[in-house]
């Protein structure tokens, strides 16, 4: 089991920055990988980012150079900066993490609400 506790949204302006974060209830060495997923009404949820466990990353194109995601093992926390925001990166933020043993189990947060002002 994994318990994960997001924090870190908020209300920004067009062209801010917030970085969200995910606090694991275990040592994140022992998750596959975990990601940020977002939700914005109406739409389905998306993947934003995601990083393994041997820190290999990868982002939805319309964050690209935009988001960073990383990790502190010693926190069992990974973060999610977000800069140049827009107006269509309002959303529902989940934190999710994929732990592989005999199946693959999928954990996640509660979400973190983000809303960007033009």
């Amino acid at each position: 089991q994994v318990q994960l506790v997001e924090s870190g949204g908020g209300l920004v302006q067009a062209g801010g920055s917030l970085r969200l974060s995910c606090a694991a209830s275990r040592s994140i060495f022992s998750i596959n990988a975990m990601g940020w997923y977002r939700q914005a009404p109406g739409k389905q949820r998306e993947l934003v980012a995601r990083i393994t466990s041997g820190g290999s990353t990868n982002y939805a194109d319309s964050v690209k150079g935009r988001f960073t995601i990383s990790r502190d093992n010693a926190k069992n926390t990974v973060y999610l900066q977000m800069n140049s925001l827009k107006p269509e990166d309002t959303a529902v933020y989940y934190c999710n993490a994929v732990v592989v043993s005999l199946y693959e189990y999928d954990y996640w947060g509660q979400g973190t609400q983000v809303t960007v002002s033009s």
